[in-house]
């Protein structure tokens, strides 16, 4: 018998030694979060887990239990006809599910017994979460950041984007939660992921960074968009060295409407966008603002958006929240373009602590 059954701790720690990662959960479970590079080998499929649900509740566990073991062993033959067959004799799958086993175990037993080297998660995927997320806390404390900073419209994501491909390590948090982290930062037609994918896209990254090298990381709030940044990774953020991107105000306005240009094409949704910010601007202000858009008219929107929301907003949390915005060092790009972000982005890679 080859069957292992490991911590979940143990199984970060050799995360990267197994050939497979193989999630035995339904295709509805493995969409809201999964491991990282998992495979979908459901031992049991959503209508059928539904299914054998009810008949547990309405009849008996017995009736249930043979129900779903001939599912089952029909999936799990399915499994290894597509999967499987290929494999060469010394392939070592890790594999789980949701917590008790069982799924995960049904098919762990089966490529057990053909003769492969099986390691199954003890706990299952809600183990590894809590382990993952201890981890990532852990991750966070050993890497050293770089905050980007400023306004609204400054060129922070494009300077982040600008350094990966310089070669830096960037950490992208509003490319990973799919959302541009304001008011009017949803992406039209992207669904953000949920806590549990997000958390998991945050820790597949930063547990492969250098932490003799610094990560490169825009200066988020605690949410971007519905989804939650780790405490203990926004704690170190805080922590950390700023850099303020500096770039004026007529540029800003340029980039933004580049950025968001769905807007422009789409006013009524820009109008509705617009709503959410009733509370803070007034009613006569937002009508207007509205009123402007319908006409075409966005530069001085985009522009009093700046400078009577935005900016006033941003400064007061770089100031309350990151405690060496103060003496952060300035980046001035000329314009908004490709080139002018490359080349602070060369002057920062270039730099003896990167």
């Amino acid at each position: 018998m080859s069957l292992t059954l490991i911590p979940a701790a143990e199984a970060i720690a050799r995360f990267d030694t197994f050939d497979t990662i193989i999630d035995a959960r339904s295709e509805g479970e493995y969409a809201e979060d999964h491991l990282p590079g998992a495979q979908n080998w459901p031992t049991l499929h959503d209508e059928e887990r539904v299914s054998i649900g009810t008949l547990y509740k309405q009849v008996n566990a017995f009736e249930a239990k043979k129900r779903g073991a001939a599912l089952a062993a029909r999936n799990i033959s399915n499994h290894i006809e597509q999967h499987v067959l290929d494999k060469p004799r010394d392939w070592a799958p890790l594999a789980y599910c949701w917590r008790g086993g069982k799924r995960s175990g049904s098919l762990s037993l089966v490529l057990d017994q053909i003769g492969f080297r099986v390691a199954l998660i003890e706990g299952g995927y809600k183990a590894f979460r809590a382990a993952m997320l201890l981890d990532m806390e852990q991750c966070a404390a050993r890497l050293k950041f770089q905050v980007i900073c400023g306004t609204t419209g400054s060129g922070k994501t494009r300077l982040l984007q600008a350094l990966r491909q310089e070669g830096a390590q960037v950490l992208d948090l509003e490319d990973l939660a799919r959302h541009r982290s304001s008011v009017l930062g949803a992406l039209p037609g992207i669904a953000q992921p949920t806590q549990k994918r997000f958390d998991t896209l945050v820790w597949e990254q930063i547990r492969q960074f250098d932490p003799q090298r610094v990560v490169f990381v825009e200066s988020e709030s605690k949410k971007v968009g519905n989804v939650s940044i780790h405490p203990a990774l926004v704690d170190a953020m805080r922590a950390s060295s700023c850099s303020v991107v500096n770039l004026n105000i007529d540029e800003r306005v340029e980039l933004l409407l580049e950025d968001y240009a769905y807007f422009t094409a789409h006013p009524q949704q820009f109008c509705t966008r617009l709503d959410a910010l009733t509370a803070q601007r007034g009613k006569v202000v937002i009508e207007a603002w509205k009123d402007s858009v319908r006409l075409g008219e966005f530069h001085p929107v985009v522009r009093e958006l700046l400078t009577t929301h935005y900016d006033p907003v941003y400064l007061q949390s770089m100031e309350r929240n990151f405690r060496q915005f103060g003496q952060a060092s300035m980046l001035s790009p000329s314009d908004r373009t490709w080139e002018s972000m490359r080349r602070i982005a060369q002057t920062l890679v270039s730099a003896p602590s990167v």
